[in-house]
Order: C-alpha cells, then sequence, then structure tokens
C-alpha cells in the first residue's frame, strides 16, 4: 500500500509519511460516523455551540502551532497561514451563534387559513473532498455549519496535506465533539468513490478542479445523492476610466498574489479600460516587482512556492504555450528548476484567443491584462469565460458599477474590493465554477432536510 507523504514543497523535505486507511479501519470509521449521528442530531443547539464555540477556542489558542502545519505542508507564507486559522475560529463562532436563528421553523399562512411550517433536519453522515491551497480554511467553513446543523461529517483531504487533516480532527476532538463527529480519512481517489456509493454516506461535497468536481458529483447523482461543487475560477478585475488607480493597482497585485495565487477566488484577468490601461500596467508591475520571495516561514516573505513541482510545471507550461501562441511577456516568465515548486511570477498581456492563458485558469503567480475600448468591451471578456465564481469592478460611480454587476456571469461581484470568502456572505459559483453554496444561511441550509409539516 502507498504510503502517504507530507512534504515540504519550499524544501523538498518529506516531514511524515502515513499509511493509508485500510478497509476495515474505514468500516469502523463509518460505524462510529453512524452511532455518532444517532445522538449528535437531537443534542440540542446550544450544546452544539457550546463545543463549536470551544473549537474556536482551541484554534486560538493553538493558531502558531497549526499555522506552522499548514506552511510546511504546502508553502504557504506563515503570515497568510495564521491568517487561515484565525479564519476558521470566526467561522466557528459565527455558525455557533446563528445555526439556531438560521435552522428555526418556519411558518407559512395558507390562503385558505390552514397553516403549515418548514423545520430543517440533518441528513446524516456527510463527506467533505477537500483541497490543499487553504488546508484549513476550506474545512471549517463546510464543518462548523455541517456540524451545527447536527449532521457528523468525514473529511478525504487533499493527499499533500495529511498533517492538516489530521489537526482538524484534533481541534473538534480537543473541543469536545464525540466521537465519530467528525474524522478525516486517509484515503485515494478509488476509495473515495466508493465511499460516495456506500448508503451511510448522505451527501458529499467538494471544492477542488474541474476533473475532480465531475467525477465526485457523477457517482453522486448515479446513487441519488445531494453534492455541492466549488470548482476553479478564472475571476475578472475590471477597472474603468474612473476607478480610484492607485487603490485598484494595489489591491490587485494582492489579489493575483494571494496565496501565491493559488485561489479560486484570486484575481486572474484584469481588464482596463484604455483611458487608464497605460497607468494601471505602470503601477501594477512596480507593486509586482517590489514582492518579496523567500522561505515560507520568513515573516519578511510575501509569497514563498507552490504548493508541489508538478503544479510549478503545469504553469509554465500553460505561460509558455501562450507566449508562443502570441501573448506578449512583460515581467518574469522564468522556467522553475526540475523538480521545484518554486515559481516566478510572470505578466502577460496582449493575449490571443487562442492563447491558454485566455480560456485557461491560470492557478498559481501569473496575472493576464487585457486592454478594452469601454464597459460593455470589459463586461464581454469578463463573460468569455467557462468560469463564473466571482469578480471585482473599480470605479468611482458606485451606481454605475452596480449595474454591471448584474452583468457579470459569477457568483459574487465585489465593488472597489477583492473578492474574498467571509462567513457572513454567501460563497460559490456558476458555469464550470460549480454549484450550491457555502457560507452564511444558505450553506447550513444545504446539507439538511427542509420538511414542510401540514398543521391540519
Amino acid at each position: 500500500m502507498t504510503l502517504i507523504k507530507s512534504i515540504n514543497p519550499y524544501t523538498n523535505e518529506v516531514l511524515a509519511e502515513f499509511q493509508p486507511h485500510t478497509e476495515e479501519e474505514l468500516e469502523a470509521k463509518l460505524s462510529a460516523g453512524s452511532m455518532a449521528f444517532s445522538s449528535w442530531k437531537d443534542t440540542s443547539f446550544s450544546k452544539r455551540a457550546e463545543l463549536m464555540g470551544n473549537a474556536a477556542k482551541v484554534l486560538k489558542d493553538n493558531r502558531e502551532k497549526y499555522a506552522k502545519i499548514i506552511s510546511l505542508e504546502m508553502g504557504k507564507v506563515l503570515k497568510e497561514s495564521l491568517a487561515e486559522v484565525d479564519k476558521c475560529a470566526l467561522a466557528c463562532n459565527y455558525y455557533a451563534e446563528n445555526a439556531a436563528e438560521f435552522l428555526k421553523e418556519e411558518p407559512i399562512e395558507l390562503p385558505d387559513g390552514a397553516r403549515a411550517k418548514v423545520i430543517h433536519q440533518p441528513l446524516g453522515i456527510v463527506l467533505a473532498v477537500m483541497p490543499w491551497n487553504f488546508p484549513f480554511w476550506q474545512v471549517f467553513r463546510f464543518a462548523a455549519p455541517t456540524l451545527m446543523a447536527g449532521n457528523v461529517g468525514v473529511l478525504k483531504h487533499a493527499s499533500n496535506v495529511p498533517q492538516c487533516a489530521l489537526a482538524i480532527e484534533e481541534v473538534l476532538t480537543e473541543a469536545g465533539f464525540p466521537e465519530g463527529a467528525f474524522q478525516s480519512l486517509l484515503i485515494d481517489s478509488k476509495a473515495t468513490t466508493n465511499l460516495i456509493e456506500d448508503a451511510r454516506i448522505k451527501a458529499v461535497t467538494l471544492t477542488g478542479s474541474e476533473k475532480a468536481g465531475a467525477s465526485v458529483a457523477s457517482t453522486a447523482g448515479k446513487h441519488i445523492k445531494k453534492s455541492l461543487l466549488e470548482l476553479g475560477g478564472s475571476d475578472p478585475f475590471i477597472v474603468l476610466k474612473d476607478a480610484n488607480i492607485k487603490k485598484a493597482t494595489e489591491t490587485a497585485v494582492k489579489a493575483r498574489m494571494i496565496n501565491c495565487g493559488q485561489s479560486c477566488i484570486a484575481a486572474k484577468r484584469f481588464i482596463v479600460e484604455e483611458d487608464v490601461y497605460e497607468e494601471f500596467l505602470a503601477h501594477f508591475v512596480e507593486h509586482f516587482s517590489q514582492l518579496k520571495q523567500g522561505d515560507p516561514m520568513n515573516e519578511e516573505s510575501d509569497f514563498a512556492c507552490m504548493a508541489r513541482p508538478d503544479l510549478a510545471k503545469e504553469l509554465y507550461t500553460q505561460l509558455d504555450k501562450s507566449v508562443k501562441a502570441g501573448a506578449k511577456l512583460i515581467y518574469g516568465g522564468e522556467a522553475p528548476e526540475e523538480n521545484s515548486a518554486v515559481f516566478q511570477p510572470a505578466i502577460l498581456t496582449d493575449i490571443p484567443t487562442s492563447a491558454p492563458a485566455y480560456s485557461e485558469e491560470l492557478f498559481g503567480p501569473v496575472a493576464t491584462i487585457f486592454k478594452v475600448k469601454n464597459e460593455e468591451d470589459a463586461i464581454a471578456i469578463a463573460n468569455d469565460s467557462e468560469f463564473g465564481l466571482g469578480g471585482s469592478i473599480w470605479s468611482e460611480n458606485k451606481e454605475k458599477a452596480e449595474q454591471l454587476a448584474s452583468k457579470i456571469e459569477s457568483g459574487a461581484v465585489f465593488i472597489n474590493a477583492m473578492v474574498a470568502s467571509n462567513p457572513h456572505l454567501p460563497f460559490g459559483g456558476i458555469k464550470k465554477s460549480g454549484y450550491g453554496r457555502e457560507l452564511s444561511r444558505y450553506g447550513i441550509l444545504e446539507f439538511v432536510n427542509s420538511k414542510t409539516v401540514y398543521l391540519g
């Protein structure tokens, strides 16, 4: 049986090795999950909230420990890892405080004078298939609402972050959640498919690639199970001629380079009106060049490396093909060293529609910048994508920006701000960015049975 390895992508050092769970161990964990659900579903909201609040405290009390695990396992700079742990604690507290209100009974008065109500009941064991790029946050934004709704969870995390997976289970165990309420499974993709097919798994959520999402959704659909997909994105960042260019460019670089560009909601396509294009481009290159690359554990580092050498190689292939197709490389673009995850940022302009950089998601530190004549052209290019996760518009005319926001085909649009996930706001996409919503009240309603009760 192939070992699951935790490898520091910045140094290629093997940090730890784990034996995948056997079929017997998986069976025991599913049985434990079923047993936990039988009592957890009837646990009061006040008790659930107490334990979720405990989880927030465990995260806060051990933020340096968990941030270090994140940085060592997937290369995120430490200051970003610390912020990620803090955000997880925020989500725990948010659902601890709001779940009861979100799931309260909803009375309905019928025209004939009859009455009914809607009650929200948990489904059972929910499987989460999660990615490596935000290895704590992606899981907690699933776990907090799912557990507060009365479900129990099992996690199949990305194979390159096994220590993060086990640490998350540790957090919830230390918080006092009952045995089997949340379990991390060290398994491969074949075992994951078998798990979705198991009758005890009632629903599945995946954050990841389009290919992985299609596979999971296909298996879930075959067995008539609810699924939620949060997939890739190629978010447009639209800069109109009346924008605050200084603020827009500073935010643009941050929006592209967060997590070394490895974020589904990172701004990836910068679409700029021609009147301010040269000014934006000059400032963008200036800010881009000032970023410091270095060891993820160094507090001075702005970015370190990508999560795996193969990802760096894949991104460079997209970059190289785009240049050969006619895109103009105006900054960076050096090929990564063999078996290295270190990638030098790059900027592309004049991108033809035939280039991978036009139509594909660039999941790493490569920015694409488009010059457009007017706002109509900006919207046309923004929507000329298979993806529809997020987007942002920069303009001092707020009324116009709101009107244009309604025309962008995406799950979210931020005006004069970078796209960011927030427990208070629903999060998710359309088109090939997936379906369903996480976070806010919408997120907790994804994995419940909203049952109509007619009061005759």
